[in-house]
């Protein structure tokens, strides 16, 4: 019989999630305000921008390829070590990109390890570091918790960087990044083993109802893989999640870009970015609660498809700092708030045992999209003069993701597992 901590325990797990979304608010405070540094960075380097999108293309895809792997190493060791070393490698990353001067040392700096750094102490490894302590109806809202600590550090470093980058300089606000980036080290410290060790489900349900999650003796990661790679379900989360990434990565690299096609300052880009992370610190709290109380395929069905009615009405706006506050509030409202139901979903189709590497696996589906939304963005500017061909892919990607979340089956999957 699957038991859980009692009422002091549970009040013992507040400390283990505040930490992990403060290491959260600063791998994502970083990462999400690299598109800040375009401009400076072509300015000084003379690179152009499809070099620079490039590489931060790049960078999506590597943070993504990093999330199952790094997971897979969590589960198997646990968290702490894997957060310290990431947070070595995006600061060494961001203390170096300064100093690039060829798009190759760009692609090693940005494009690996930064975004692999960030990856490593990223929401795979930090959910799962708290998921299996938790009762199935908490394991949402401490999804929306966590998460809401990475859109805070979008809120604070937006607007830090922009003023680090105003009054002293570009390269001084990057090396301000890579010191912030090895404060992680002495939170990571904190995450203990036993705080990983999942008490809560195995490998794989076999309960009769959703959210029962019932060890699974013997069950391994290649055959839990297995059984995930069979099951529909699954692969929806993974479609609905490559436009989530689409749509992510191409804002938060090509909005300053955006920003300034409108004839608007830098500020503005900065603020909305701030502004995103604000609203989804909301949004991803209210994610996390109603995913206990509501089906989260639902949720994610309206967060998707609210992102495209939100584009249609800004490409129909005037393009005024006022237009771009309004839009970005309402984006940041389902920015990343994606990210507690998807996880949840997963917890409650597989268990807590793998979740580390079976989410991260959604997020590589995530960040394969964030490649491209990266990458065309920079191909669309320079061959079109605008991203408005970007516009309209997202909001028929968003509708698509929106549909595709329909069929998922939000029960838990039954699957007789075979001895060896």
């Amino acid at each position: 019989m699957t038991t859980y901590p009692h009422a002091a325990a549970a009040r013992s797990v507040w400390p283990l999630l505040i930490t992990a979304a403060a290491i959260l608010m600063i791998t994502m405070g970083i990462r999400q305000s690299l598109g800040l540094f375009i401009s400076p960075l072509n300015t000084a380097t003379g690179l152009g921008i499809v070099a620079i999108s490039f590489a931060m293309a790049i960078g999506q895809f590597t943070w993504g390829v990093s999330q199952p792997l790094f997971g897979a190493i969590a589960d198997r060791w646990g968290p702490t070590r894997v957060l310290m070393v990431g947070a070595v490698l995006l600061a060494v990353g961001v203390a170096l990109t300064p100093f690039v001067t060829s798009q190759w040392m760009l692609l090693v700096t940005i494009g690996l390890l930064t975004s692999a750094g960030a990856g490593a102490g990223s929401f795979s490894i930090l959910i799962g570091a708290t998921s299996g302590r938790l009762p199935p109806e908490k394991r949402a809202f401490a999804s929306g918790f966590i998460n809401a600590g990475g859109s805070f550090g979008q809120f604070l470093f937006a607007p830090l960087n922009q003023a680090l980058i105003g009054a002293f300089g570009w390269v001084t606000a990057l090396l301000s990044m890579a010191v912030a980036a090895l404060a992680t080290i002495p939170l990571a410290s904190r995450l203990v083993p036993k705080a990983h060790a999942p008490t809560t489900g195995g490998a794989h349900p076999q309960a009769a109802k959703p959210g029962a999650h019932v060890q699974e003796p013997g069950i391994g990661l290649v055959a839990q893989l297995r059984i995930a790679a069979r099951d529909r379900s699954y692969w929806c989360l993974h479609a609905g999640f490559f436009t989530c990434g689409f749509h992510v990565a191409f804002l938060v690299t090509h909005l300053p870009g955006e920003v300034q096609l409108c004839g608007l300052s830098a500020g503005i880009a900065a603020t909305s970015l701030a502004i995103i992370g604000l609203a989804n610190i909301a949004g991803s709290l209210i994610a996390g609660t109603l995913g206990g109380r509501y089906r989260m395929k639902w949720l994610l069905f309206w967060m998707y498809a609210t992102r495209a009615v939100a584009i249609g009405i800004y490409l129909a706006a005037p393009k005024t700092a006022a237009t771009f506050y309004v839009f970005a509030f309402v984006l940041g409202l389902t920015w990343l708030s994606t990210v507690p139901p998807t996880a949840g979903l997963v917890g409650k189709l597989f268990g807590t045992r793998y979740l580390a590497t079976l989410f991260g696996f959604t997020l590589l589906s995530h960040q394969i999209g964030g490649f491209f939304g990266a990458w065309l963005g920079g191909l669309a500017v320079v061959n079109t003069g605008s991203y408005t061909w970007m516009w309209y892919a997202d909001i028929v990607l968003a509708l698509g993701a929106a549909v595709v979340n329909l069929p998922i089956r939000e029960a838990v999957v039954r699957v007789r597992v075979m001895p060896a």
